[in-house]
């Protein structure tokens, strides 16, 4: 083969080799990057222990040694055998090493419950170091109840929305437009059965006040037909009204026929006992006469004295039975006026307790009619809410993450997937 032929071979291939060689040293960085970014995310992203962070710290077997410290303003915490340390600003495994370093080979005196000391000298497996609660979160903004969280690790944005309410889409605070739909849904049948239940109150009352009988067809007119109450619904109200009106009528002609009936018989005791006084008073009369009588005898000395003891005896008690009668009969006859004035109050003291509750179930009828005016408005408010969810009009809600770190603060506009660090600070904001 002649040499510039080989010489051109060999320079054509080593073209080829050095793209190849290129190639693969790029592959290999791809790689060794692709490796390395979760380490350099999880290294940017550890947890740096703040303010208001309350580390725990236990060592096995020294109860006294096992409490809560909170990590003060100025970044230290206080702890038996270690003093001040200085913690804000480092992460918790920088922290747990030096506590362990400073606790280690330490001896502590424990006194026993006899009252002698006994020294335990402390091993560095036996200290543990943790967050036992980690410094509140903020959302504030867009949402329905702003205000301060309790963090708890892995949370994102998106959970403490959750926590807030969720996201404020309407000038009226609105957690969840299908939830609240729900909610004033049931708010708005209940409403409606209570207005049908007065309804159906006050026209019982009037029925009683009136002697007449409940109407069912006029309390079905009172409820209109696109009302969510079903007519079955209404049917068993309007009999439960009749059943209390049958009762408490049947109540009041009891008690009326009581009265009626104690006051026919204190007629006749009253009719008997004339009878009696009068007959009394013929015979105290009677006796009158005879004891003159013999008086005029006795003074003509034609009948003894016994005689004349013996009439006026006689005298005196027709006269003590006849006195005795007349208070009697007066007594029955203050009690039929009294039953009598009972007859007449009973059915003043009904009529003026049915007006009353008639009274108050016209209150309560207007109270429920507003009430449901009301939350008919909210629901309409709603259906406008879910109307936006569903024809996606809303704006995408904008998020801003305010957090401080050892230069100072930072924002940062984020998802709802973000993860959130103790002490963030959530800002949202929902486009109208």
């Amino acid at each position: 083969m002649p040499i510039d032929s080989v010489s051109k071979t060999t320079h054509s291939y080593s073209r080829r080799v050095k793209p190849t060689r290129r190639l693969r040293f790029g592959v290999r960085c791809v790689l060794l990057s692709a490796f390395l970014w979760p380490f350099s995310v999880q290294a940017s992203a550890e947890y740096r222990v703040g303010a208001g962070d309350q580390l725990e710290i236990l060592v096995f077997g020294v109860p006294e040694l096992q409490r809560r410290t909170p990590v003060q303003p100025d970044g230290t915490i206080s702890f038996p055998l270690l003093g001040t340390l200085t913690v804000a600003g480092r992460p918790l495994p920088e922290i747990r090493a030096r506590i362990k370093a400073a606790l280690a080979s330490k001896v502590y005196r424990q006194r026993t419950s006899s009252g002698s000391e006994q020294a335990i000298v402390i091993g560095i497996d036996e200290i543990t170091v943790t967050v036992a609660e980690y410094r509140p979160i903020y959302v504030k903004g867009g949402v329905a109840k702003a205000g301060e969280y309790p963090f708890r690790p892995s949370m994102t944005v998106r959970k403490a929305v959750a926590l807030s309410g969720g996201y404020d889409i309407l000038p009226v605070k609105i957690s969840n437009p299908y939830l609240d739909t729900a909610d004033f849904r049931g708010e708005y049948e209940a409403l409606w059965l209570e207005f049908a239940k007065q309804q159906a109150r006050v026209w019982r009352l009037k029925a009683e006040l009136e002697g007449r009988d409940v109407d069912d067809h006029t309390v079905s007119q009172k409820i209109p037909v696109d009302a969510p109450i079903s007519r079955v619904m209404i049917a068993q109200i309007v009999n439960l009204a009749t059943d209390q009106l049958v009762t408490r009528r049947a109540d009041h002609e009891r008690q009326e026929a009581f009265l009626k009936q104690s006051i026919e018989q204190m007629d006749k005791r009253i009719e008997t006992m004339s009878q009696r006084e009068a007959q009394e008073k013929q015979g105290a009369a009677s006796d009158t006469q005879d004891l003159e009588r013999i008086a005029t005898l006795h003074a003509n000395r034609t009948l003894v004295h016994s005689r004349l003891i013996e009439a006026r005896r006689n005298v005196l008690l027709s006269v003590t039975r006849n006195l005795e009668t007349t208070a009697e009969l007066m007594q029955l006859r203050q009690q039929k006026t009294d039953l009598e004035r009972q007859l007449d109050r009973l059915a003043d003291t009904r009529s003026i307790t049915l007006l009353k509750e008639l009274e108050d179930a016209t209150v309560r009828l207007g109270e429920v009619r507003s009430k449901l005016q009301s939350v008919g408005e909210k629901l309409r408010y709603t259906a406008m809410a879910k109307a936006q969810f569903a024809d996606g009009d809303q704006k995408r809600p904008v998020i801003t993450v305010h957090r401080r770190d050892s230069a100072g603060g930072q924002k940062q506009v984020v998802d709802e997937a973000f993860e959130l660090q103790p002490g963030d600070v959530v800002e949202i904001a929902v486009g109208r």
